[in-house]
């Protein structure tokens, strides 16, 4: 399954959901430097649909806050859950607007 996400790098609350423009968003800790963001998107991702890290890799926008990431898996059910995480907003913001 192949599908873009939106990171947000140096995030003080790192988490996985919410979307912004349709496109699920991802924050991380991590600067965008040296690969460190990418890294920690993959980890991010993996953790949240519940897949090994190696199913996951970041297969375009490496260099761009929109990337296109590949996840590895049942389709069917890692749509699912990919869009219950892009229907939730982020933890702690409720009462602001998604992402």
């Amino acid at each position: 399954m192949k599908r873009p996400v939106l990171v947000r790098p140096r995030s003080t609350h790192p988490a996985v959901g919410g979307s912004h423009d349709g496109v699920l968003v991802v924050r991380v800790r991590e600067p965008a430097t040296d690969g460190r963001a990418n890294r920690a998107v993959v980890d991010a991702l993996a953790a949240a649909l519940g897949v090994a890290r190696r199913e996951v890799r970041i297969a375009g926008g490496a260099a761009s806050r929109r990337k296109l990431v590949e996840v590895d898996g049942d389709d069917a059910a890692l749509g699912a859950t990919w869009d219950r995480l892009a229907d939730r907003g982020a933890p702690g913001r409720s009462g602001q607007s998604r992402a």
